[in-house]
């Protein structure tokens, strides 16, 4: 525990929130990624998309796997919207969501752990912003 601020219980909380939101940053790049790659052919998003999720390994912890804590999940079910996706934007306006969120959570959680990281998570998500905007805007070029 590095923060002596933090109790014992509130630091065991807040890894087991870092891990969850690594994993669903990781996975939400992963599908914008995917799509970039295989859908549109996009080279440059592709590989921008990946260095970021590379960027990712720097907060990866395998000491943080003891904190997860998948059975008690209290909102491990999905709500009905998460399950509908009527097009292929919808899909990836979700993700960019997703990830834009989760790399937000980092970034205010490590602020009570590591400042470096917590900047690092600014700046995924700003990286996540603008490739958000040129992916809408070579779409609607297109």
């Amino acid at each position: 525990m590095t923060n002596s601020n933090l109790s014992q219980a509130h630091y065991d909380g807040l890894e087991r929130l870092i891990d969850a939101n690594l994993n669903r940053l990781g996975e939400g790049i992963r599908v914008i990624e995917d799509i970039n790659r295989y859908i549109h052919n996009n080279k440059s998003l592709t590989h921008r998309l990946k260095s970021l999720r590379h960027k990712l390994q720097e907060a990866y912890s395998i000491d943080r796997l003891s904190y997860r804590d998948i059975q008690n999940d209290i909102q491990k079910e999905s709500i009905d919207s998460e399950l509908i996706r009527a097009s292929l934007n919808d899909l990836i306006v979700a993700n960019f969501s997703r990830s834009q969120e989760s790399s937000r959570v980092l970034e205010e959680s490590f602020k009570l752990i590591d400042i470096k990281l917590s900047e690092t998570f600014k700046s995924i998500r700003y990286e996540l912003y603008e490739i958000e905007s040129i992916y809408f805007e070579d779409i609607t070029n297109k």
